[in-house]
């Protein structure tokens, strides 16, 4: 499937900022479920200081800010051909060794609550475990924005039984952590039906099953990735695969706006015809705003 993506992320502030920093990983790469056929990453308000892939592969843009800006704009936008491969990436690729992806960072770190959860989870193989891991996660953690932030940890959204993609993906790679598989959290995009515009990219799990290699698990939707989804960023946690990333000095006040817009071609086709037979009744999408 072809995808078409547009990404803005806009930052204003009330004041001049003194200097603010920030990481970009906005850049999709080819792997075995997607071809990047065209993409290109434009920063207004701020100064590309370097760009360099990290420890876990992905695309690093760096750029920052000194003075004077009261807006930073950052868009992302290109096609990618995706392909449903049933959450199967395959063999583990890249500088990091497995062993790594078994260790815990703040956000992960399994409590309580984690650990009698993995340790319920029952299945006949290693991937058996993972889809009951996946289904049981989905069915405990309601799907809730507004009850969680970048901050909250896994084991206290499992506590709260509510939070967003980000938790249960969290939740997912801590505790297949825990029965100790490597496990590693993905952020990217989602094509959702029935809907091109959404307010956030999505997040989802990858576990290293034996005999398969990587194999995704998006316990938010209960479903492995398949050509909907396009893949950005990987590592331990949100904070090494968040699409932006950074810091900031001063006072200044800020006001974030993102627009994402995620569609295949039957969407746009669909659209189209919506638009023409709209117009075709003197009816126009500048009436109905």
């Amino acid at each position: 499937m072809r995808l078409t993506i547009s990404h803005t992320t806009e930052y204003l502030y009330d004041e001049p900022v003194a200097y603010a920093l920030q990481r970009l990983r906005l850049k999709p790469k080819d792997a075995t479920t997607q071809k990047v056929l065209s993409w290109e990453v434009k920063v207004d308000g701020a100064t590309q200081e370097a760009g360099y892939s990290d420890q876990f592969g992905n695309h690093v843009d760096l750029v920052s800010v000194v003075g004077g800006e009261r807006m930073i704009r950052i868009t992302a936008k290109g096609e990618v051909e995706t392909i449903d491969r049933a959450g199967v990436l395959g063999q583990h690729q890249g500088f990091v060794p497995l062993w790594l992806f078994l260790r815990n960072t703040p956000l992960t770190q399994p409590g309580t609550l984690l650990r009698d959860l993995a340790d319920s989870v029952t299945g006949d193989s290693e991937l058996a475990k993972m889809h009951a891991l996946m289904e049981t996660i989905h069915e405990t953690v309601a799907y809730l924005p507004g009850t969680t932030d970048s901050e909250t940890t896994a084991e206290q959204a499992l506590e709260a039984k509510s939070g967003v993609c980000q938790d249960h993906a969290h939740i997912f790679v801590s505790a297949a952590r825990h029965m100790n598989l490597p496990a590693r959290y993905i952020s990217g995009y989602l094509l959702m039906e029935g809907q091109v515009e959404q307010v956030a990219t999505h997040a989802w799990a990858e576990v290293h099953v034996p005999g398969l290699g990587w194999v995704g698990f998006d316990p938010a939707n209960k479903v492995c990735p398949d050509e909907r989804y396009v893949r950005l960023a990987s590592g331990l946690c949100y904070r090494d695969a968040a699409p932006i990333s950074g810091m900031s000095i001063g006072t200044a006040g800020e006001n974030l706006k993102v627009v994402l817009t995620v569609e295949a071609p039957d969407q746009m086709q669909t659209q189209s015809q919506t638009g023409q037979s709209q117009n075709a009744q003197g009816q126009s999408s500048q009436s109905q705003s």
